[in-house]
């Protein structure tokens, strides 16, 4: 640490301004003032009696030296930044602006508080806090600086604390606070709306880079490390405000609006046998009337105020578009298109959305609306607006890629939803469903229809020997739903399977698919298998039964593999992290980056997205059980171990552990895009989390002793995934390499998989034949009429545009899409940045640097898979090379790039 006494030329301080994070998680510098002699403010020290050298004092910081050249006292500058934003405190009128400009002109509008790093060794108490305030000097566009002036004294010590006190009788978002006079700047990256006292009198704490372990805190900070964790906790009781930052749990039960309509009535998910799921923040709005059980709708969904910077004046800020999809394109195209059944009545009209788009309604703040989403709204004219999509670019490569079996079966491997494939290992394809219920659980692929279709390559036996059959199976899991389903409007559903062969080339090719619908309506089971074709009404089925598929895929990739899996269970590791790692803990500040945005964007997909009568619910075919599926998923599939990837491939026999292939892992495919890429990306994310682990916790002990981590690790798997408490497989905390494997699996998801199944969506769902949402109609194999059997012998084309998604479905969908898809010119990429607490440790610092390299080198070897032509399910004519897992990105809908957290 820097001494007064001790000129320290290489000493300098880096600034990670980022508009999202915390305030510890960069904290401040604050550790390292050159003080070991303060006083508070306004009284007389006395001498410190110890010579020093002046030049290199003055050199250091502005002081008082006696004549002796005696050190007394020090007067250090605090400049602080204040952002204006548009609903903080320097925007706002009225008479409490007024009286907000009366406090600048006084000069009192932020009180800071420098706290002391040990305790008095006299007294054995903290030491009185240094005081001043800041007053406002200047603005310069949106940003408006304070200064402070602060007196220290001999006997102060090192200063380990900053406490802020707003004075305004609004919020404050502020940027940064650079202490001045010192050899180099201290500069203290806040990032944090700071609440008006009149709001909450309890003051905000910002703690330096240093990170400590519990049992390493400094005396002068024990305190405060508690005191600020018991805050952040709250007391679970009271209808949470805007300006708090409390974190606490709850289970989901606001995705419905009974109060509204009966019929948006939704069961509660968490907290009961039936719907067992993870948990949500807890906002603690009033029940509703109707259904006490459920709780009541309100404009603004709580999020910890750290968590939410929606209303910094970003215009592309990305929550900011999301949220501008959701309250004027899709209203607007309700509006524009009146008819909500109303289906495409050829394919080139699919084609016009592309090249003319849809005339959207006169809105007001178009001009906002065109700088918002310059993708999707382009002036067609001066005084209109069209919503017209941007080509995707598999569309620009190869028109009828959607329409290719091939381009069907290598999307498993290397489109948006990898993660549902699976090895089949038992022959025939069985059911685990009740028989009783759902009727014969064999499916009706036969080794006949098998061989017919591997007829010169192998036998069925030899195929499964070889590990060659591979399926997408939601038989089980969608079949339960079908009769209820059914009774919705416009929609329909069916268990399904999907049979594939790997070729020699490693290329897949679909052999079959089974349709089934279980008894129903006083009907038997039925189920048939369709195939591959050579004749045009075989290929025609064949087509439909794909639509269904594709939609059962979609559901699967939006509610499973991308909601559930990466937005809804990281949740609980967000408030975990938040309410039991102090923001001096070292796992906090590794974790954190990873957290960026995610609390914000679940809040709006609770609003827009998973609710009742939400973009899920309208365009998708389960309609309103989707969300009950999802739960039932998480029930039966999810494990926190699995979601390891080397461990999720392995549980879908993807691949089997093997000591002398990369990684540890033979794949049973070789060329896995996702897999090939995604075991790079892990193994540098295991090293990174390795090395940062092994410094701060070099003795096993050191684990099992920390107290905050271990309450960490229980409150994850006891209540923030408490329907799952009782599992054997969540892995124990004991050692490094256990800690170690934990918070590489949870960066993992945050990071890798969430990539690779968000920011492709655009371009593989962007023309929605490629991925449609829902099918609305039956096989027409199933039950029906003479009329409907010569309906689709003369017209097929036009029963699989009915078959699609509506036009208000699918304009929505890829409206929706369009927006997720893309990166915002303030995205944070995994390795691209250290933050400020790394940088101080010259090992982390180091470690990240290795990181970072790694990283830049995985771009590399994805740019050469990419150009091998040996590698068919990346490389060929109209493919799309696969660059989901490239590390970094610029702005804009690109089809790359990871960044740390699931920010949109």
């Amino acid at each position: 640490m820097l001494k007064p006494h001790v000129y320290h030329p290489h000493t300098t301080t880096k600034t990670l301004a980022s508009p999202l994070h915390k305030p510890f998680s960069h904290g401040t510098a604050l550790a390292f003032l050159p003080f070991n002699a303060c006083s508070s403010l306004g009284k007389t020290a006395k001498p410190f009696k110890a010579r020093v050298v002046p030049n290199k004092i003055k050199a250091a910081v502005d002081v008082n030296l006696t004549d002796d050249g005696i050190l007394t006292d020090y007067t250090v500058k605090g400049v602080i930044t204040v952002k204006q934003t548009v609903g903080g405190f320097l925007s706002n009128l009225g008479l409490s602006r007024g009286i907000d400009d009366i406090q600048d002109l006084l000069g009192k509008s932020i009180l800071l508080e420098l706290v002391s790093l040990e305790l008095d060794p006299k007294t054995g108490q903290e030491k009185e806090t240094i005081k001043a305030y800041a007053h406002r000097v200047k603005q310069k566009g949106d940003d408006v600086t304070y200064e402070a002036e602060f007196k220290v004294g001999q006997d102060f010590g090192e200063i380990g604390a900053v406490v802020v006190e707003n004075e305004h009788h609004k919020e404050m978002f502020l940027v940064e606070i650079v202490l001045d006079g010192l050899t180099d700047p201290i500069t203290i990256s806040c990032n944090s709306w700071v609440h008006s006292k009149f709001d909450n009198p309890q003051k905000r704490v910002f703690f330096p880079p240093k990170s400590y372990l519990p049992s390493q805190t400094p005396s002068g900070l024990k305190r405060m490390r508690k005191e600020e964790l018991q805050a952040l906790r709250g007391n679970g009781v009271g209808e949470r405000k805007s300006f708090e930052r409390i974190y606490d749990y709850d289970v989901y039960n606001d995705l419905g609006d009974p109060d509204s309509d009966l019929k948006k009535k939704r069961p509660v998910l968490g907290g009961n046998k039936q719907f067992p799921y993870p948990r949500r923040c807890r906002t603690g709005r009033p029940r509703c009337e109707s259904d006490p059980e459920s709780e009541t709708k309100s404009n603004m969904f709580y999020v910890p105020r750290d968590e939410c910077f929606s209303e910094v004046k970003q215009l592309t800020f990305s929550a900011k578009t999301v949220y501008s999809v959701f309250h004027a394109v899709v209203p607007a195209l309700q509006t524009a298109i009146v008819d909500k059944d109303l289906g495409f009545p050829y394919f080139t009209a699919i084609d016009q959305l592309f090249n003319e788009g849809v005339d959207l309604p006169p809105q007001e703040g178009n001009n906002m609306w065109r700088e918002i989403l310059p993708r999707l709204l382009k002036a067609i004219s001066d005084s209109d607006n069209a919503l017209r999509f941007e080509i995707p670019e598999t569309m620009e490569r190869d028109k009828f890629f959607w329409f290719r079996d091939e381009e069907f079966a290598r999307q498993t491997l290397s489109g948006i939803n990898p993660y549902a494939l699976q090895l089949v290992t038992e022959w025939p394809l069985k059911s685990k469903l009740d028989p009783a219920i759902y009727g014969p659980p064999e499916s009706v692929i036969t080794k006949e229809m098998v061989e017919q279709q591997i007829r010169g390559f192998c036998s069925l036996e030899e195929a499964l020997e070889q590990k060659k059959l591979f399926v997408l199976d939601y038989h089980d899991l969608l079949l339960p739903y079908v009769k209820k389903v059914r009774q919705l409007p416009g929609t329909t559903l069916y268990g399904s399977r999907t049979l594939f062969f790997l070729n020699p080339d490693e290329t897949l090719r679909p052999l079959a698919i089974e349709l089934t619908r279980p008894p129903m309506d006083g009907k038997p089971q039925w189920k048939e298998a369709y195939r591959p074709s050579w004749n045009s009404s075989g290929v025609w089925l064949w087509r439909l039964a794909k639509a269904h598929v594709l939609a059962h895929d979609s559901g699967y990739h939006q509610l499973i593999s991308h909601w559930l899996r990466t937005h809804c269970c990281t949740e609980p590791y967000i408030i975990a992290t938040n309410r039991q790692l102090s923001e001096m803990h070292p796992i906090y500040r590794l974790l954190h980056p990873h957290f960026r945005y995610t609390m914000e964007i679940n809040a709006l997909a609770r609003a827009y997205l998973i609710n009742a009568d939400g973009i899920i619910e309208t365009s998708f075919s389960p309609g309103k059980y989707s969300m009950e599926i999802c739960s039932v998923a998480y029930d039966l599939l999810w494990r926190f171990d699995h979601e390891a990837l080397p461990a999720d491939l392995i549980s879908r026999g993807m691949a089997v552990e093997d000591p002398d292939a990369p990684h540890g892992l033979r794949l049973t495919i070789k060329d896995y895009p996702f897999a090939n890429d995604g075991l790079v990306l892990w193994d540098i994310l295991k090293e990174w989390v390795s090395d940062y682990v092994n410094h701060y916790y070099p003795e096993a002990s050191l684990v099992e002793s920390d107290e905050e981590l271990q309450a960490w690790w229980t409150e994850i798997r006891t209540v923030g995934h408490g329907d799952k408490k009782d599992e054997p497989w969540w892995p124990v905390l004991k050692t490094p390499q256990d800690l170690i494997q934990i918070v590489t699996t949870i960066t993992w998801v945050t990071s890798g998989h969430h990539a690779s199944v968000n920011f492709g969506q655009y371009t593989y769902a962007g023309y929605f034949p490629s991925r449609p949402t829902i099918a609305r109609k039956n096989m027409p194999t199933e039950e029906a009429t003479e009329r409907d059997w010569e309906f689709f012998m003369n017209k097929p084309e036009v029963l699989l545009l009915l078959c699609f998604p509506s036009q208000i479905q699918a304009t929505t969908v890829m409206a929706i899409l369009d927006v997720l898809s893309n990166h915002s010119p303030d995205e944070e990429y995994l390795g691209e940045k250290s933050e400020l607490a790394w940088a101080k440790d010259p090992v982390i610092q180091a470690a990240f640097e290795k990181f970072n390299g790694r990283l830049m080198e995985l771009e590399g070897i994805i740019d050469e898979r990419n150009a091998n032509k040996d590698l068919r399910n990346r490389n060929g004519a109209g493919i799309v090379p696969y660059e989901f897992l490239k590390p970094f990105s610029e702005p804009g809908v690109t089809g790359k790039g990871v960044p740390y957290s699931i920010s949109i």
